[in-house]
């Protein structure tokens, strides 16, 4: 998927343009950091494969996002204590976060700190290095289930997960899952809501997947097996405006951007800066700037992820 200016047809109204007002000239909805519990760092975008559809757009060759340090993580960490938000969880993604050579040392550090860490992974090889599996079986015996471990897995058959991820990866990212399983890991699944299924045969399907395999993950806890809704760019979504609230009974604090914020490198630039929302790493205007103080700015829900993904989806990133 490109990211790229979102285009309406001419004889429509530009949706997703100004900050503050909808398409119809109401006011956009925007959510204020009401209780951060999530921390995430991107750790970088290269990865070791090229998926179909990655909102991210990582490959073996994209290093827009380049690799984050240990440095700059215990930097941010320290941070939070000072801005006295009550932050749960140290959250890694990527790109393939075991490409960073640091992703051990900068694991450590939020658990150190007495944070619970969730590292996203497709669990294949880069997982499954010598050196790799040597630092995670140190953080189990250290941290134990503190350290969660969320494979993605697109869909529970091989022949639907290969056609996102490539011939053979089904089975390559079970093998990681399988050295996890044997060694005590807790893990989680994130998988796709694409493929024409309902989400209670989505979720059975993973239950028996999961029960074939004796993994320990629940199919239906949300939290652990997480279903993403496909994330389309050009896709037509209505905007959220602040009545929309009342209108679908929801609130601005069960929106992604109150619980969460993203730090990222970008190519190029001399110190990370931290994002509002984890799917929109290339979006200019959802970046807050280099330190958490700037970061508790309130987020006008100016892009179509916001409607689709968090607000009508009701996704969420976190566990």
């Amino acid at each position: 998927m490109k990211h790229q200016q979102i285009e309406a047809p001419a004889s429509a109204p530009a949706k997703f343009r100004d900050r503050r007002v909808t398409a119809d000239g109401q006011p956009r909805a925007s959510v204020r950091l009401s209780d951060p519990q999530t921390l995430w760092f991107n750790t970088g975008t290269l990865c070791n494969i090229t998926c179909r559809n990655c909102y991210i757009e990582s490959s073996p060759t994209n290093d827009r996002l380049v690799y984050i340090t240990e440095a700059e993580v215990r930097d941010f960490l320290a941070q939070i204590p000072e801005r006295g938000w009550p932050v749960r969880e140290i959250g890694f993604t990527g790109g393939e976060p075991f490409m960073n050579p640091e992703i051990i040392a900068m694991s450590r550090a939020a658990l150190e700190a007495g944070f619970e860490v969730l590292i996203l992974t497709n669990a294949m090889r880069p997982m499954m290095r010598p050196e790799m599996r040597a630092g995670l079986l140190g953080l189990l015996a250290d941290f134990g289930p503190r350290l969660t471990l969320r494979v993605s897995v697109d869909h529970w058959s091989a022949p639907l997960h290969d056609l996102e991820r490539g011939e053979g990866a089904f089975d390559r990212t079970l093998e990681g899952m399988f050295w996890l399983r044997d060694h005590g890991f807790r893990m989680a699944v994130a998988g796709r809501t694409v493929w024409g299924e309902t989400e209670e045969q989505a979720r059975q399907g993973y239950a028996d997947l999961f029960a074939r395999h004796g993994f320990d993950i629940d199919a239906h806890d949300p939290g652990r097996t997480v279903l993403f809704p496909e994330m389309d760019e050009n896709a037509d979504v209505p905007e959220i405006t602040t009545a929309c609230w009342g209108i679908l009974g929801k609130s601005p604090s069960e929106v992604m951007c109150a619980s969460s914020r993203m730090v990222v490198r970008r190519k190029g630039a001399e110190r990370p800066v931290v994002l509002a929302c984890t799917l929109l790493p290339y979006s200019p205007e959802f970046e807050l700037g280099e330190s958490l103080a700037e970061a508790e700015g309130e987020v006008f829900l100016n892009h179509p992820h916001c409607a689709k993904f968090c607000v009508l989806g009701g996704a969420s990133c976190s566990a």
